[in-house]
């Protein structure tokens, strides 16, 4: 999702300095290569520009809105005529980031729809399968976020995007929904996890038909998409369902079911605070929710936020404090996830999905979320966005990305290292490359940023319209090419067997195998390239760090540590590193 607001800044640059919008692609020709039978009935897509065989919009769950709306998603009815899948399926209900129409509710919640891309002639053949999970804070994203036609016909694999609810409608607790449940897993609190492992299990029973072997599946997803594969990874519910899983800037952090539903929180609105917004307090289970699903998108949304609150960059800045909008978080509601917080789960294989892991964050993760705060970033002219000092600005980003990874990658996979799961291997993305707008240099204001990895993995870099060309430029195309070949080889080598491995890369070791948990770095040839860097990353290592980095003054390191006592975003920086960073700061630092 944070790549979607880097190509923002660069597209709104352009807009102002120099750009036309693309226009619309119109929609492909069915082609009669592409018709096979489901179990639902027979189907047709189309062929894309490189040979790729494409079909868009197939349904795996029946519309979850009136009384299907907070259950587990119901079967599809299958269809007689010959069904189109020539156009995406509509976005699940969300409020939009395009600019024409920013903060407008969007979508439908006829939204299970997912996305098959194969290389030509793949029926017949048992191809591996990867399956993409947008990510977009659970809140925002859509399956047609990235076109995998590419990856699927260079690296011979068969892939599928998929959508799933989100927002209030995807992650939602309330005891009137349990005690009204028709079925056992109506219970949860998770459905937009319920939706992803019916799209598994359409997968496990249909891919075949596609040319995918249903027995070598592999999940892969970035932000919250990384988020929703920790949580797959955690799930009885998904067990036997994929057998590789890669998390990419992800996290293992969970929710009880109480304070889903009870205690006020920085990240999201408790079902209760939504319930009496709703005004619907007073009233028993069943008419709670009999009153909750006939309820109107717009009403239910505007719980969360304004249509003008919507419209803000995901973050926004209150005299320097980061706000952010009431996204959800995963729950462990003891249906679809264990009543047992999802990280504890790795600390025994028995509770666990330990399958071989792929993990890993962006070397300057939230320099897109930091280019938002006028405390740190001006806007020369009044117009092009620059570090106040950069020095400090790489310092703070750089200091922040180590706490991402320390949380999302290193204690995590210590965990499951410890628990005696040891396929696991980890990457760090350095990637800096982009372009310049006017006054704005890209590759300092945004780096190795949060989310620009995932053009590398497909291969595609011209997803973000006018933005292209300034995040990508041309003149670094072939040093480019060159690092996505070899990411769209690691991804897809480990697919196929369960080890990452390129033609035109290094050995990439386990980050578990032997003392010195290594992990790979991705960069180009231009810079670093790709190569190993030693892991096992702390907050031990990271306070002890700070305290003794020559390269800052005794003000950088203030600066560094204020960002921090502020930053309210839990899924990045623990509320026990928040503790520790905060009295850090309390002994070092006069107060403002």
């Amino acid at each position: 999702m944070i790549s979607r607001i880097a190509a923002g800044i660069a597209l709104s640059l352009c807009l102002a300095a120099c750009g036309n919008l693309s226009e619309a692609a119109a929609e492909p020709v069915k082609d009669a290569d592409t018709l096979l039978a489901l179990s639902q009935g027979q189907l047709i897509g189309f062929k894309a520009s490189n040979g790729a065989h494409v079909w868009r919009g197939i349904p795996f769950g029946a519309s979850t809105a009136g009384q299907n709306r907070w259950r587990a998603p119901r079967p599809v009815s299958a269809w007689s005529d010959i069904k189109s899948a020539t156009k995406f399926g509509p976005p699940c209900p969300q409020f939009s980031r395009e600019k024409s129409n920013a903060g407008e509710l969007i979508g439908s919640e006829d939204c299970l729809y997912l996305n098959v891309y194969t290389p030509p002639n793949a029926q017949g053949r048992d191809l591996p399968v990867m399956v993409y999970i947008h990510g977009g804070a659970n809140v925002w994203g859509t399956g047609s976020d990235n076109d995998g036609s590419k990856l699927a016909v260079e690296q011979n694999i068969i892939l599928v995007t998929v959508q799933y609810r989100l927002g209030p409608l995807g992650f939602f607790a309330h005891q009137s929904l349990r005690k009204t449940a028709t079925q056992p897993l109506d219970r949860a609190a998770n459905f937009a996890l319920l939706d992803l492992i019916a799209n598994l299990t359409w997968v496990r029973d249909e891919i075949s038909v596609f040319g995918g072997d249903p027995s070598n599946v592999t999940i892969f997803g970035e932000s919250a998409g990384g988020q929703n594969i920790a949580a797959l990874i955690g799930s009885p519910l998904a067990t036997g369902l994929f057998h590789q899983a890669i998390m990419q800037s992800g996290g293992f952090d969970s929710v009880s079911l109480d304070k889903a539903e009870f205690e006020n929180s920085d990240f999201f609105n408790p079902a209760s605070v939504v319930i009496n917004k709703l005004g619907h307090q007073d009233l028993d289970n069943k008419e709670t929710a009999a009153a909750l699903r006939q309820t109107s998108l717009a009403d239910l949304f505007a719980t969360y936020a304004t249509r003008e609150e919507a419209a803000e960059t995901r973050i926004r800045y209150n005299d320097g404090t980061p706000e952010f909008p009431n996204i959800p978080a995963i729950i462990s509601d003891g249906v679809s996830l264990p009543k047992a917080p999802l990280r504890s789960l790795l600390s025994d294989q028995e509770t666990f999905n330990a399958v071989p892991m792929i993990m890993g964050t962006n070397r300057d993760e939230l320099k897109a979320l930091f280019q938002s705060d006028p405390k740190l970033v001006e806007k020369k002219l009044g117009l092009f966005p620059a570090a106040r000092n950069q020095h400090r600005y790489d310092l703070i980003s750089e200091y922040a990305s180590r706490l991402w990874r320390i949380h999302t990658v290193d204690e995590p996979a210590a965990m499951m290292d410890r628990a005696g799961h040891k396929d696991i291997w980890a990457y760090r993305f350095d990637w800096d490359e982009s372009g310049s707008v006017g006054m704005t240099d890209l590759s300092k204001l945004l780096g190795a940023s949060h989310g620009f990895e995932i053009p590398f993995v497909f291969g595609t870099f011209d997803d973000f319209a006018d933005g292209s060309k300034y995040l990508f430029p041309s003149k670094h195309a072939a040093s480019r090419g060159a690092l996505s070949a070899a990411m769209g080889q690691y991804w897809t080598s480990f697919a196929r067997d369960g080890q990452p491995k390129a033609e035109s890369g290094p050995a990439w070791p386990r980050y578990t195998s032997g003392s010195s948990h290594q992990l790979i770095r991705f960069d180009s040839e231009r810079d670093n390239g790709i190569g190993t860097l030693p892991g096992l990353d702390s907050m031990k290592l990271w306070i002890a760090d700070l305290q003794q980095d020559k390269r800052m003054s005794p003000s950088d390191q203030c600066a560094i540590l204020n960002v921090f006592k502020t930053y309210r975003d839990g899924n990045v920086i623990p509320s026990a590193a928040r503790r520790q960073i905060h009295a850090l700061g309390q002994s070092q630092c006069p107060a403002d």
